[in-house]
Parts: C-alpha cells; structure tokens; sequence
C-alpha cells in the first residue's frame, strides 16, 4: 500500500519533487534536534541522502516512511510511518513533522493510522518509537497512539552514550485499545 488517509493528511511514498520539504524540515534546528546524531541541521545534501534512504527503505522492505500532505493545502509537512533500518531494535513507527505544523494534532492522527497499517495490512506482532528522553513532544505522541515505554536502548548510528526510550504496543494491546475508542488530546506535537 504506497498511500494512505486521514481526515486531515494523505500519507504517500515519498518523491523526488519532495526534496525542497525534506530540506528546509531536516534544515531546521529545531527539528535537527531530536534527529542528527550531532544536534546539527541537514545541509540540501543530508536531506538528499536522507530522502534516498527514506525512497531505498521502500525497495528494500516494501514500505516505508510516507511523506505527509497536508489536504487542505496539498504542502509537505513532514514524513510519518514504518522502517526497520539494520540494527534497529524493532519495527519502528517514527515521525518528523515541520514546525509550522506542530501543535496540529497531524502526528498523532498520522501515527494512529500507520500503526493500524502496521499490525493490519504489514501483519506486524509488535511495533516500538524511539525517542530522546528529552522530547516531550514525542513521548506524548507515543502515548496518544497507545504505547507504553519498555525498555531504554541505543542505536548504531548515534554514539554509544546517547540512551533512546523505546515505547511500544503489541497488536492484541492497540486491539484492546480500538474497541475502548482512541484518548483524546491531540496537542503539542513535535519531531521523533
């Protein structure tokens, strides 16, 4: 499935006329934050490799992070959804939305309908987030979407010292959690 919807978004593959989006998002220090190993904005050319890598993962596993549409005004706002990069932990339910579209509720809407498609459509048992200790913004998020934190881990591309939180659900849980209906608040959302 290379497109999906919410009221709001439409979740597609990534494309080459994305790469001005991807740029000025992965360029924004407050962005870079939760992202670069090092703190530090992409340059054009980190949010080529970035945007390569992000199309690559779709070749390779047969999905992927999607780029996120805003409906309204058809403008990429971010890139939501499933990787599983080598080495990683699990499979994974990430998000990197761009300022102006923080505080919108679009992550949590976005991330709820990639981990229905993650557990119903990619038949996934387990799905996890990882995230910085410091980002509030994301943990909430993770929270919104019915994970709980499990366990803290590192990850290869970020030095050995740096600690991620890994929050996660499995498919019976986020089921338990459809038929109670989804937690209401949808604000302050951020990068992870």
């Amino acid at each position: 499935m290379t497109r999906l919807e919410t009221d709001r978004l439409v979740l597609r593959r990534p494309v080459l006329e994305d790469l001005d989006a991807f740029a000025a998002m992965l360029g924004d220090p407050a962005v870079a934050r939760w992202l670069a190993p090092d703190g530090r904005p992409a340059t054009r050319h980190g949010a080529w490799q970035s945007l390569c890598a992000t199309i690559g993962h779709w070749e390779l596993r047969g999905y992927g992070m999607f780029s996120v549409v805003e409906r309204h005004t058809a403008r990429v706002v971010g890139r939501i959804g499933p990787l599983y990069p080598e080495g990683w932990p699990g499979f994974e339910i990430g998000w990197t939305l761009c300022p102006p579209a923080w505080g919108r509720g679009y992550a949590t809407e976005a991330a709820r309908r990639c981990l229905a498609h993650a557990f119903e459509d990619l038949d996934q048992p387990h799905v996890v987030s990882l995230i910085l200790p410091d980002n509030q913004a994301s943990i909430r998020v993770a929270e919104r979407i019915g994970e709980t934190l499990e366990r803290v881990v590192t990850l290869p591309h970020l030095p050995a010292e740096t600690s991620v939180l890994q929050y996660g659900i499995d498919r019976e849980a986020w089921r338990q959690a459809r038929r109670q209906g989804p937690s209401t608040g949808v604000r302050g959302e951020a990068s992870g």
